[in-house]
């Protein structure tokens, strides 16, 4: 598409028209902060013991103090918490005076310890003790929404058009995000998650796309950056209201009732991208949006050139498989896909043990969305002066040295460890930012939704993996951060193998063509041989 970029300069590089498609565009990313890591308060846990009110049938007069004493046993000078001594039928005063000895689990539930008002799906799902790992399954299984959502709308998105896949994935979205708030139980709501997690998906793979595909090659990473910095204002906005609503039906429905009007504006006035439109021969279609954003911007396009504009409905078939079949393509997808999972594995790692680092967990998460912003903006000033290839390598050999860091520090000192996981937090959302700029510009239009969506791929699923990887803690304490630290020290080795793209112009198709010509004639050239011979 070799005058699409004259076509950009007569039209304005990053005039009005693109200055306010990123900005509109930075709104989903906001409400998609509230759908992902949400769920770090909505699943809160509480101090909780058995549930013991058999007991009071003996004696209805007890305080709950010596109602805990007579029904739950010690352990190491704490009352246990998934334990309680086995209902008998006793009358009190032979409970009093000779105890009990045999134990059982929770028959009759748990009580939680929590404020008046304030509830979370563990306080009214029951999830703790036998129950607990429902949690982590919960946040696995909306990982693997975003996991199928990845293969799913990124090809969906080269097939039928970025502002489809986004209008598709924000409707959706704002139903199940809303929905959930009403889960009768815990299967529906995971069920409910999960489908949010693939429209979420999209959200994430396309706004940033259409942006830069409005844009001239140079400002592909600004258009990325300044969308995705709005993560981490939603995720701090998030500790805010969640520090206000503590029932988490409340907040449910809090969150996401603004994304009722987003999607109505989003459907009159989101633009489809206009190189999309060309690598599909929609040339017509194409003129009508470049007319559009020329006008916005109070420019005018000469007709002759956009009458010379070139196009090659060349991607209706594209798919993932086409990367494959390029060795260019294939090892650059491959190195990616690393990338991406070392990234997500240390994000989501970090992200999703907030609550276990010692501090309150409303302020630690507010502070862990703070540092995200500087972590993304910092990064468009480092991807210009350094490159991609070196800072990917950098951010990800960082990170996960200091997630392996963490090890080395006490636990009796929780300011240190919430510093040095902030730290950590840093150096991951960095990278994330990173490898969504590098992924971009490393596949042509015709693909790259495919590219980014394989890659993502990887990156949900290691966002499957991390919670249940926390589990591991019943092995050992240190299995689960020397995971997550080792795995991106790995991947930044690979990265080094990664062409530079700095200032390079975005490529519109793939190689494919020009490797089928040249086959043509090598097949050409044999069978002419042949003749010669007969």
């Amino acid at each position: 598409m070799s005058n699409f970029r004259q076509i950009l300069s007569e039209m304005g590089e990053f005039g009005v028209f693109q200055k306010c498609l990123v900005a509109a565009l930075c709104i989903p990313n906001f409400f998609t902060a509230f759908d992902m890591i949400g769920q770090v308060f909505i699943g809160m846990s509480f101090p909780h013991h058995c549930n013991t009110d058999w007991i009071l049938e003996r004696g209805p007069n007890l305080t709950e103090e010596k109602q805990i004493n007579l029904t739950i046993p010690m352990k190491e000078g704490k009352y246990e918490s998934c334990k309680m001594f086995m209902p008998v039928d006793w009358d009190l005063e032979t409970i009093e005076t000779y105890g009990i000895n045999v134990t059982t689990g929770c028959t009759n539930g748990s009580d939680f310890e929590v404020p008046k008002g304030t509830s979370s799906i563990v306080t009214e799902f029951n999830l703790v003790c036998d129950r607990s790992n429902l949690i982590e399954a919960s946040q696995s299984i909306y990982m693997a929404g975003l996991l199928l959502g990845a293969l799913v709308l990124g090809q969906m998105a080269d097939r039928f058009g970025r502002r489809f896949v986004i209008l598709l994935s924000l409707f959706v979205v704002t139903v199940f995000g809303f929905s959930s708030g009403f889960s009768p139980n815990v299967y529906v709501y995971m069920a409910l998650k999960f489908i949010s997690g693939i429209a979420s998906s999209g959200i994430l793979l396309n706004g940033f796309v259409i942006a830069g595909e409005w844009t001239d090659a140079s400002k592909f990473a600004l258009c990325t950056i300044v969308c995705h910095v709005f993560f981490p204002i939603g995720l701090m906005v998030l500790s805010g209201v969640a520090y206000s609503i503590r029932n988490w039906r409340s907040l449910q429905i809090v969150l996401f009732s603004p994304l009722v009007l987003v999607v109505g504006i989003f459907y009159w006035l989101l633009p489809e991208s206009a190189r999309w439109l060309l690598t599909q021969g929609r040339k017509e279609e194409a003129i009508k949006e470049i007319r559009r954003a020329a006008k916005v911007n109070g420019r005018k396009v000469p007709e002759e050139l956009l009458d010379k504009l070139e196009f090659e409905a060349v991607s209706k078939g594209g798919s993932i498989l086409d990367i494959f079949r390029i060795s260019y393509l294939r090892r650059r997808a491959l190195i990616m896909s690393s990338a991406w999972f070392g990234t997500s594995l240390m994000y989501y790692g970090l992200s999703l043990n907030v609550g276990n680092f010692g501090l309150n967990i409303y302020l630690t998460q507010f502070i862990f969305g703070a540092v995200e912003i500087p972590a993304r903006v910092g990064s468009l000033l480092f991807l210009q002066h350094f490159g991609r290839k070196i800072y990917q390598t950098a951010v990800l050999l960082f990170g996960g040295c200091t997630c392996l860091a963490i090890l080395a520090i006490p636990k009796d000192l929780p300011v240190v460890v919430t510093i040095v996981a902030v730290v950590g937090k840093f150096a991951s959302t960095a990278s994330f930012q990173s490898v969504y700029v590098y992924s971009a510009e490393l596949y042509p239009t015709a693909l790259r939704q495919n590219g980014i969506g394989l890659n993502s791929m990887f990156a949900r699923v290691a966002g499957i993996l991390a919670p249940l990887i926390r589990l591991l803690v019943i092995y050992h304490d240190i299995l689960p951060m020397l995971i997550y630290g080792s795995i991106p020290i790995v991947a930044a080795g690979f990265c080094l193998l990664l062409p530079e793209t700095l200032n390079v112009e975005l490529e519109d198709h793939t190689k494919l063509k020009d490797i089928e010509d040249k086959t043509a004639e090598m097949e050409s050239s044999s069978n002419t041989g042949k003749s010669t011979k007969m």
